[in-house]
């Protein structure tokens, strides 16, 4: 099916362009989200009177954008969640909880716009792309802790997944010490 975009979609086109795409990403996605038209002889005189109105609300949405982008841009947002020893979450971080995060830090971000393929399953800092408009895409850094004191150690740069190492050494006398008292006691009856 050909499409006229009305505003630049990632690895499809700019505005105004007319492409072929597939029917069922035309009907699914273009279409009822008013990123495209379909390309009749009438939508694209339709386009071409109103090409104009939407250039300008296309370049306001853009400079509105880049604003909200030039304060989010590089903040450092934290998660709190419940987590095994080894950093492993019970459960997931997805675009939803970062929205939310978002959201309640005062900034208007919808799920859509955060850029993630999978979401987060461990503890840690995690840079995550978020994609205001078309052409601006920001990054946030999620810190995902089991408790305030963690994130903060987290920030600074500590692992807190690290497990207590233990001299082999030691370990071995210790071990040998026990061993020598347990057999001792046999000798004993």
């Amino acid at each position: 099916m050909e499409v006229i975009l009305l505003e630049r979609v990632a690895k499809l086109g700019q505005m105004g362009e007319t492409v072929r795409v597939k029917d069922g990403y035309a009907r699914n996605f273009l279409l009822p989200r008013h990123k495209a038209l379909r390309a009749t002889k009438g939508n694209k005189e339709h386009f071409e009177t109103q090409r104009v109105q939407l250039e300008a609300r296309n370049l306001e949405r853009k400079s509105e954008a880049g604003r909200v982008g030039e304060t989010l841009d590089g903040k450092s947002f934290t998660i709190i969640r419940q987590a095994g020893d080894t950093g492993v979450l019970y459960g997931s971080v997805s675009t939803r909880d970062l929205a939310d995060t978002l959201t309640a830090a005062g900034f208007s971000v919808s799920r859509d716009q955060i850029v993630m393929n999978v979401p987060i399953k461990t503890l840690g800092l995690h840079p995550v792309p978020v994609a205001l408009h078309p052409e601006v895409e920001v990054g946030v850094t999620i810190n995902i802790a089991r408790s305030p004191e963690e994130a903060e150690r987290q920030e600074r740069g500590e692992s807190v997944t690290d497990r207590e190492e233990f001299d082999l050494d030691e370990l071995g006398l210790e071990v040998g010490a026990a061993l020598a008292e347990a057999g001792g006691d046999r000798d004993d009856r």
